[in-house]
């Protein structure tokens, strides 16, 4: 029997590359009330990008009265909200700790499905002390399979992000994500957050990835930060089949208000080149 994640991640045909911002490029100016989450929907439309990946860390409040004027004001400037971005600690054993994360991420599966989102970004958390990378993957993919069951009921993909601690190696990653086999489970692929050998990381998980998100910066096969060859990964990404988002995620230091409009015209400009 092939198993429903391989049959949802075998890609057959022609690439399809969208582009979009991801509001923790804008974390200073959100965590200081500079800038709202209706300024980025009308950031999207000045850098004709077609969707947002709204990191969720300064939501005013997760109630109607945010939410649905949010969804409202995007939809009538054809903008996507079609991610959200949270924190997690799926490296829980059974108990209390486990329950409560669980609790949390329903609530935010809640949440993606009131914007309209298909897709969260979660992360698998920290191996905790005493404990192995074997055993705590498995404590994500004990936690991840009645998620994916609750997450589907509202059509939402849970996307699990290669970010350090148990994901920092896409070999486990891929492991978790094969294991839970589920089609509401796939990789956020991050470019930028494999410590080390990152080409070959990121073409390994390519097959499962259910959003991007694109960095400056990458890490060589000795673990040496240099500037990202975007065009050779958008080319990578495209001859695998992907369709989807490239979020833009800035973390460099220069002022994002800058750095931002420059590198999405630059993102644009390659995912509609190498986009069928």
């Amino acid at each position: 029997m092939i198993s429903q994640v391989r049959s949802q991640t075998a890609r057959a045909g022609k690439s399809r590359l969208r582009t979009a911002i991801c509001a923790y490029s804008f974390r200073k100016e959100l965590e200081s009330k500079a800038m709202s989450y209706d300024d980025l929907v009308k950031l999207a439309v000045d850098l004709d990008v077609d969707g947002l990946d709204l990191t969720v860390y300064w939501f005013p409040s997760t109630e109607d009265s945010f939410l649905l004027p949010l969804k409202r004001l995007a939809y009538k400037n054809a903008v996507e909200i079609y991610s959200i971005s949270v924190r997690t600690d799926l490296c829980k054993p059974p108990g209390e700790a486990r329950d409560k994360q669980a609790a949390e991420l329903r609530k935010w599966v809640d949440v993606a499905a009131k914007l309209g989102a298909g897709h969260i970004r979660v992360f698998g958390g920290t191996v905790p002390k005493g404990s192995t990378e074997d055993e705590a993957a498995n404590w994500v993919i004990e936690m991840l399979k009645p998620a994916a069951e609750y997450s589907s009921s509202k059509g939402v993909i849970l996307g699990l992000e290669n970010h350090g601690g148990v994901t920092a190696k896409a070999e486990t990653i891929v492991r978790i994500v094969k294991s839970v086999d589920s089609p509401w489970v796939g990789i956020n692929l991050d470019t930028g957050n494999f410590n080390r050998n990152a080409i070959p990381q990121i073409q390994q998980c390519l097959p499962y990835a259910v959003n991007t998100q694109f960095k400056t910066h990458i890490r060589d096969e000795n673990g040496t930060s240099q500037p990202s060859d975007w065009n050779r990964l958008v080319q990578m990404f495209a001859a695998a089949g992907y369709r989807g988002y490239f979020a833009l995620e800035y973390e460099a230091k220069e002022d994002a208000k800058v750095a931002v409009p420059r590198l999405t015209r630059e993102l644009n400009k390659l995912a509609a080149q190498h986009s069928a």
